[in-house]
């Protein structure tokens, strides 16, 4: 048989080794039989056919069919192959070990093919084998290495066709490598391809058993490779100081253990010698790059500043493609958009506009550089940077925490009744102290009395000119209504009451025995007798524009704005005398109040109000800085220290007297300017009214206690009038929680709950 044909029926050998073996173990022993089945299968997991220790198989191959090719290639000193050099025994790697198996059965003289005696003798060496097989535990007894080179790096093979030598001194030759394609489809075929390993040494696959994959899994675990050991055995003590009487030495302690060491301390001054000579260096430390990156972001660099709040400036914005000197022409801008820029605001106004230019050399002097340098130079000496820490705080949890308006109640919030019949702007109303009458005074001249709960308009009185300010006397017992109307003030008796306190009236407004004014206001005010209406009237040097009655009904105070400093004077009507102030008044007067229980007096100008003690005459006792443009109207609290005052630009101040001369609070409610604001007597509430056509009612708790603030609450928009002129004026009535509006549509609105 020559050695092509045996390449050709190699896979037609091993697909036979299964039915040859059992076709010659009827011949043979049961241990035979064992033994060729171990083998086989040894064989099988290896993926090679190789022969151990020289044994072939029984029922292989006979070493005569091969006895004559191996004597031809040992002479020739090459083996037989193909044309290109590549010997055909790359893939006949089994039949070579074959051959390499019976060369060793002749050298030893023990052909078990073709007779039967030799079948008998291999089966006796077999079943030795087997035998030995079965006593030993170790795979790599079963398994020997194939190559024997030793230890030898496999480099040295690389460019070789083979990869060592097997025991009987023949070349191992490299398998042909399998493409990678067919590689990948055998692994899908075999479902045991997890457990193979390449064997670089002996150049195959080696499948690992189950127990060996387990040891390769606990290894992999970090756990010991043997399940049966145990980590955590107990200690076992080979040595008991229980029953020991004696100790393991008696020699006593040496004296060396007690005292420092004489030749480590010569060995350490001999190296302190050697440092400070020279004689051993140190390796420096590595000194760090100062390097940074030029156009990053200082703010994120490590070097910081000697400032514990500083903050580096912003860079400049680098310059893009519309400022090179050769733009691209869609950023150069059209004929028509130059001229928009041009109707632009400065500001909105592009600063740069791209211009094209041919060369370098061709570019003029920029013209802004100086401006623009110097507006840098500002902002970095100039521009405040401060790194100030933000504080995370739910906007929610700053509202203050206000009672619900259902609980607020009473307060006004609808419009109940309309008073009409004046024919122009009602600029000033007023009620009486039992809250049946309401007086009104309008721009068309005339004065009315109403009645409250019907809306009856009890009686007018009419003038020549337009009304500025009505004023009910206080005193029930007393129905007086003082009248401004230009420079003149009017006291008109109003005919209520009984005929006692008729007659008191008459005998308060009789002229008939009006005394002489005092030389330092006879300059300023003269009493006449009133012809018209036969009352009494008083003639101001200057035009009224506010009076307030004292809440005993006697004094009355007038204000005239373009006064100065005679601008306020004080009229007692039981004697018919006018007084000025004791003190000096500092600004233009807008408006005065009598404290409603000391004898405090409040002056408002423009500015600030000021606090007068009219028992101590001299400088203000109190002033209070309200910080507005200009004040409007000012009322005061029943208790006496809570002010409030309205200003032109839409403000409302309210202050706690007792707390500071500052506002306590500070509510910009109106768009435009404040007209009047008011005071409820009795009930928690206080008003104010706008010029636009609005009135705005609160709620403001003043409680006994100091060491709580007022409770300031917003309750309702009173809407109604017309948006011509808005609201001149507004008053609460004194028993019930109701409220007037005048306004500028000769229309006085009452407002209830």
């Amino acid at each position: 048989m020559t050695k092509r044909s045996k390449g050709a029926n190699e896979d037609k050998l091993i697909e036979t080794k299964s039915k040859n073996v059992s076709g010659k173990s009827q011949k043979q022993k049961k241990p035979v039989e064992a033994e060729s089945l171990k083998e086989e299968d040894l064989l099988q997991a290896s993926g090679t056919d190789s022969d151990y220790d020289g044994d072939s198989l029984p029922g292989s191959l006979n070493s005569d069919d091969f006895d004559s090719d191996f004597s031809d290639s040992e002479d020739d000193g090459t083996h037989e192959g193909t044309e290109d050099g590549d010997v055909e025994f790359s893939d006949d790697d089994d039949v070579l070990e074959h051959d390499g198996s019976i060369d060793n059965e002749d050298d030893d003289g023990s052909e078990h093919v073709g007779s039967d005696n030799n079948e008998e003798d291999g089966s006796d060496e077999d079943s030795e084998r087997g035998e030995a097989v079965e006593e030993s535990d170790s795979s790599e007894d079963e398994v020997p290495s194939r190559n024997t080179v030793g230890n030898v790096p496999l480099k040295w093979y690389e460019d070789e066709k083979h990869i060592g030598y097997d025991l009987t001194g023949k070349k191992i030759t490299k398998k042909e490598k399998q493409d990678k394609l067919d590689s990948f489809l055998a692994t899908i075929d075999d479902s045991k391809t997890w457990r193979k390993i390449y064997d670089e040494y002996n150049d195959e696959d080696v499948e690992l058993t189950k127990e060996e994959s387990k040891i390769v899994q606990r290894i992999l675990k970090g756990e010991a490779p043997h399940a049966d050991f145990d980590p955590y055995a107990p200690y076992v003590e080979w040595f008991k100081h229980d029953d020991a009487i004696h100790p393991l030495s008696s020699a006593p302690e040496p004296k060396r253990r007690f005292i420092p060491s004489k030749w480590e301390a010569k060995k350490v001054v001999k190296i302190v010698r050697a440092i400070r000579k020279g004689w051993i260096k140190f390796d420096k430390p590595e000194e760090e790059p100062n390097v940074y990156l030029l156009w990053g972001d200082d703010s994120t660099s490590d070097q910081k500043s000697k400032h514990l709040t500083y903050i580096p400036p912003p860079k400049l914005k680098l310059p893009g493609h519309d400022e090179s000197y050769n733009p691209s022409l869609e950023y150069i801008p059209t004929e028509e958009e130059k001229a928009s820029y041009e109707l632009m605001f400065e500001e909105d106004r592009p600063k740069f506009i791209p211009t094209r230019f041919t060369s370098l050399r061709s570019i003029p002097a920029y013209e802004n550089a100086l401006k623009e340098s110097f507006e840098r130079c500002l902002d970095l000496y100039l521009c405040p940077r401060v790194r100030k820490k933000r504080i995370n705080i739910d906007p929610e949890s700053l509202k203050p925490k206000l009672p619900s308006r259902k609980d607020l109640r009473p307060y006004p919030n609808s419009c109940y009744l309309e008073y009409k019949g004046h024919t122009g702007a009602v600029t000033s109303i007023s009620t009486d102290s039992s809250g049946e009458w309401i007086a009104s005074g309008s721009t068309d001249g005339s004065v009315r009395m109403w009645e409250v709960e019907t809306g009856r308009c009890l009686k007018v009185w009419q003038f020549d000119e337009a009304i500025m300010c009505v004023a009910w006397n206080p005193l029930s017992r007393l129905p007086v209504l003082a009248v401004a109307m230009g420079r003149d003030l009017f006291f008109l008796n109003t005919e209520l009451g009984t005929d006692e306190e008729q007659e008191i009236t008459k005998e308060r407004l009789h002229s008939g025995n009006i005394p002489e004014p005092d030389a330092s206001v006879a300059a300023i005010v003269t009493w006449l007798p009133d012809e018209l209406y036969g009352g009494i009237k008083i003639r101001h040097f200057k035009s009224i524009s506010s009076i307030d009655w004292h809440r005993k009904g006697d004094y009355l105070s007038t204000v005239m704005a373009s006064g100065e400093t005679r601008g306020v004077v004080l009229h007692q009507l039981s004697k018919q005398k006018t007084q000025r102030l004791p003190f000096k008044i500092r600004g233009l007067p807008v408006c005065t109040l009598f404290h409603p229980s000391l004898s405090y007096f409040f002056v408002a100008t423009r500015k600030d109000v000021r606090v007068y003690n009219l028992l101590k005459p001299g400088e203000a006792t109190k002033k209070l800085e309200t910080g507005l443009r200009e004040i409007s109207s000012m009322a005061i609290h029943p208790g006496g220290d809570n002010l409030i005052v309205g200003s032109k630009e839409g403000k409302m101040c309210w202050f706690d007297m007792d707390l500071s001369s500052k506002p306590y609070k500070t509510l910009k409610n109106h768009p435009k300017d404040i007209t009047n604001v008011a005071v409820h007597r009795s009930y928690p509430l206080f008003a104010s009214c706008s010029e636009d056509s609005t009135a705005y009612v609160f709620h403001g708790m003043v409680y006994n206690d100091l060491n709580q603030n007022p409770l300031i609450v917003p309750l309702e928009i009173l809407r109604g009038h017309s948006s011509k002129g808005g609201v001149l004026d507004c008053k609460f009535h004194p028993r019930q929680p109701w409220l007037f509006t005048a306004g500028a549509d000769s229309i006085i609105k009452l407002y209830c709950h």
